[in-house]
């Protein structure tokens, strides 16, 4: 069964009454058995879920901590018969030391108890009274609920059945200044779990969710916390059932605070995913050479059940959320103008020439000129925009290329390639009719020859237009529209590009001229338009759909997922939008063009890095230009 690097977890809140052992189990059972039925993997309770946090005083009577340890038997005795791996909050005595910790359950057995490191003793917290820390503990072989078990201060990693790994720490360890999980991820934890008890206070929460967030981030794993919720005692404070799930830093699913009733957040972690980043992160990689060696354990196995994502697969994954569409378009553009006005400021040079054939790949790099001009103080005549009407021009794009230049204030050309085009097609002996790739490749190599004649003569710099999906696709003319001086688009996926034109149309008196580009069928208008005038040639209907080639980009540079993985992926995202076979057959275009363009990616000139993803062979992406694409073919 292929679970294509995904496990299911689940963090739970359930009811409490302190002190209260057989009922506290009686409600973490139910919660249990309902997360078995979804097939949930790992599923993680609450600090001291099985006497409550708050018991206080009450943590030196042995009658309680008898009675937890009776109830973590019934525990072991509900479980037997079934796979998922349950963390419970207990306190355990080993020795001359009372310790707060996680015990880990499978079928019936003990997998390992994790002792609490870091005892808060400071404002409303006075763990230090009760409690001894893993720093205390020597390793040690003790009797519990009926097994022997082995507790060890030395950090702890337990390996699930279906191929992740996993560590615990217990609610304080996380705000200290070195958590023990950052030692467990750098030893090879994918998943770290949390049991909590954190009070709620006014700011804590945001407080909380970003010190997860971050040391999610920081170590690239998966973090699910649990924390303790109604009906633990609120004698001084108040505990409002925070339940989190965090994967590289990303929020995936959160409970929802003060809630009277039992909750349990379900989210499904990429742990292939996060370990296809640690490979790649160098920092991460030589911090892992000074980790401590961990113990490690593996878990039972399971009954495989069928896979079924329930995540969400976003289909658009190079294009901002909503809440952050402004300031990440602003972002992306202050790269872009930062890159070229770099450029313009170290050759010294004032003029640019870009060839503007009223499609979004060069409206995008005029706008990123005219805000570079602006920034600069320099002249927006200095910015020379260059049409160039060949055979498949239509009134449409001509229209809007000129209409464009002419409200943003730019000096205007045009250029007309259809003679030099005629001339080069009797030089080659090319039959003008025959509209093959000689036929188009010879225009895209002549707009490219002026551009750069005429940047010359003027003193001035090519700014190329091409972006980074026409560059994965080998969607480029070889030394032609391939060619530039600068490419401010470089890495700037075709989605994107749309979204950029459409949000600067918002706010812009272009607003018109810019929506009708953003809603003009994408085409390199190389072969004559139909018998109505309106673009024949429509790259989509040749190469794909863009939407498609973005996200199969994305998740095959970015993670380096298998496409088997990027295939389900599709399939949930483009649900109801593309049927099996056409993602397929696009998939299938897509590796097949990645592979054989390679050639043309690596010569490529000069621009930005935007985003995550680049196919720069000076930086994030460098392929032998002869590779076979086989054994993806065939996968």
């Amino acid at each position: 069964m292929n679970n294509y690097g995904y496990i299911k977890v689940a963090a739970a809140i359930p009811p409490v009454k302190v002190g209260d052992c057989n009922y506290n189990v009686s409600e973490i059972e139910k919660m249990i058995v309902r997360a078995e039925g979804m097939g949930i993997e790992v599923i993680v309770f609450p600090e001291l879920s099985i006497t409550g946090y708050t018991c206080q005083d009450l943590f030196r009577q042995k009658l309680l901590i008898d009675a937890a340890e009776m109830s973590v038997v019934k525990l072991l005795d509900f479980s037997r018969q079934l796979d998922i791996i349950s963390i419970v909050g207990a306190p355990v005595i080993v020795g001359g030391l009372l310790l707060n910790c996680a015990i880990v359950i499978q079928c019936g057995e003990v997998l390992g108890i994790i002792p609490k490191t870091f005892l808060p003793n400071y404002s409303e917290f006075y763990e230090k009274r009760w409690f001894a820390s893993s720093q205390d503990l020597h390793p040690t072989d003790i009797l519990y609920a009926g097994s022997k078990i082995h507790v060890t201060p030395q950090p702890t990693i337990f390996h699930t059945y279906t191929g992740a790994t996993f560590g615990i720490e217990l609610c304080e360890d996380v705000w200290a200044p070195e958590p023990p999980s950052t030692q467990l991820t750098l030893a090879g934890a994918d998943i770290i779990f949390n049991l909590s008890a954190s009070d709620e206070l006014i700011g804590k929460h945001t407080y909380l969710c970003n010190l997860l967030s971050q040391q999610s981030a920081r170590t690239m794993c998966g973090y699910v916390y649990a924390g303790s919720g109604f009906g633990e005692s609120t004698q001084d404070v108040v505990y409002g059932g925070n339940a989190i799930v965090y994967e590289n830093g990303k929020c995936l699913n959160e409970s929802t605070r003060f809630s009277f009733e039992p909750q349990m957040i379900v989210s499904q972690i990429d742990y292939e995913c996060m370990r296809s980043e640690r490979r790649n992160n160098t920092t991460f990689v030589n911090a892992q050479r000074v980790a401590r060696e961990a113990m490690h354990k593996d878990c039972h196995s399971i009954t495989i059940k069928d896979f079924e994502l329930i995540r969400d697969v976003n289909p658009t994954p190079f294009i901002p959320k909503e809440t952050d569409m402004s300031a990440s378009c602003e972002e992306i553009f202050s790269i872009q103008v930062a890159g070229l006005a770099k450029r313009l400021v170290h050759t010294g040079c004032k003029n640019v020439v870009v060839g503007i054939s009223g499609g979004l790949d060069s409206t995008l790099a005029l706008l990123v000129c005219v805000k570079t001009y602006d920034k600069l103080g320099y002249d927006r005549k200095g910015i020379i925009g260059i049409t160039m009407p060949g055979f498949g021009t239509t009134d449409r794009t001509h229209t809007n290329a000129v209409r464009l230049m002419t409200e943003l204030g730019i000096t205007q050309r045009e250029i007309s390639i259809r003679d030099a085009c005629i001339q080069h097609f009797k030089d080659i002996d090319h039959d003008i009719d025959v509209h093959d790739v000689t036929y188009e490749n010879s225009q895209a190599r002549e707009r490219t020859q002026i551009l750069m004649d005429l940047a010359n003569k003027e003193n001035a710099l090519v700014i190329g237009t091409g972006d980074l999906s026409e560059l994965a696709l080998g969607w480029a003319t070889y030394n032609g529209d391939h060619m530039s001086m600068y490419g401010v688009n470089v890495s700037i996926p075709k989605t994107l590009i749309r979204y950029l034109v459409e949000y600067v149309a918002e706010t812009s008196p272009s607003r018109a001229t810019l929506l009708d580009i953003a809603d003009t069928p994408i085409s390199p208008e190389l072969t004559p338009a139909d018998e109505n005038g309106d673009i024949a040639q429509k790259t989509e209907d040749l190469v794909g759909p863009y939407m498609l080639h973005d996200f199969f980009l994305y998740y095959f540079l970015r993670y380096g997922f298998t496409p088997q993985k990027i295939y389900m992926l599709a399939q949930h995202a483009f649900k109801g939008t593309f049927d099996d076979d056409t993602i397929e057959k696009w998939l299938k275009t897509f590796i097949r063009r990645f592979f054989s363009q390679q050639f043309k990616r690596s010569c490529l000139p000069d621009g930005p890095k935007v985003g995550s993803v680049s196919l720069s062979p000076r930086g994030d992406w460098r392929m032998p230009s002869d590779a076979t694409s086989a054994l993806w073919l065939e996968s």
